[in-house]
């Protein structure tokens, strides 16, 4: 029997995605690295040699979510602009929130922004290279771009209640202004 050996960035990538896996599931506190190297099927060592600490590994994880939802806008937006490029972005980010690992990845890089600067930081330059690029390829006005992230906001709060799965009528009213807004 053959066995392939992965590439360092291979390695990499895998570890990544199995860190997003176990941090959204329980933050980044709440987190083990040995669960991390476990799911990875490496050693805990080896992990500690790809990313230094915990920490980095989590702004790791955190910078490709933000990175994964811009090329899912770009991909989207893609010889659009205006209004059509916005309702392309928002109906894939949509399908994005259906991946209950990225939207709980994302929602834990929000909460452990509000108790590190570190990761405050780096949350603030990927959702701002999210507004640029939104503000870049649509042209439109603050405003509309502000109610574009405003929906996305609350979709993620909606997914991660389930809303979709058992509706609520408070919510489906909110819902049905959805389209009107973006």
């Amino acid at each position: 029997m053959t066995t392939t050996r992965l590439s360092a960035a291979e390695r990499r990538d895998d570890v990544l995605e199995a860190a997003l896996v176990e941090f959204a599931e329980h933050g980044l506190e709440g987190t083990s690295t040995e669960d991390i190297a476990r799911r990875a099927g490496i050693s805990q060592p080896y992990l500690f040699r790809l990313f230094g600490t915990k920490k980095e590994l989590f702004k790791a994880a955190v910078s490709r979510c933000f990175r994964e939802t811009l090329e899912v806008f770009q991909r989207a937006a893609e010889g659009k602009r205006g209004e059509e490029a916005l309702e392309a972005m928002g109906h894939a980010y949509m399908e994005l929130l259906s991946d209950k690992v990225r939207l709980a990845g994302q929602m834990q890089a929000y909460a452990a922004a509000t108790g590190d600067p570190e990761i405050r930081e780096l949350v603030r330059l990927g959702f701002g290279d999210l507004v640029s690029y939104v503000e870049r390829v649509s042209g439109l006005e603050e405003e509309h771009v502000m109610r574009f992230f405003a929906c996305g906001m609350l979709l993620n709060v909606f997914a991660a209640m389930d809303i979709h799965e058992r509706p609520e009528p408070w919510a489906e009213r909110l819902l049905a202004t959805f389209d009107k807004d973006v």
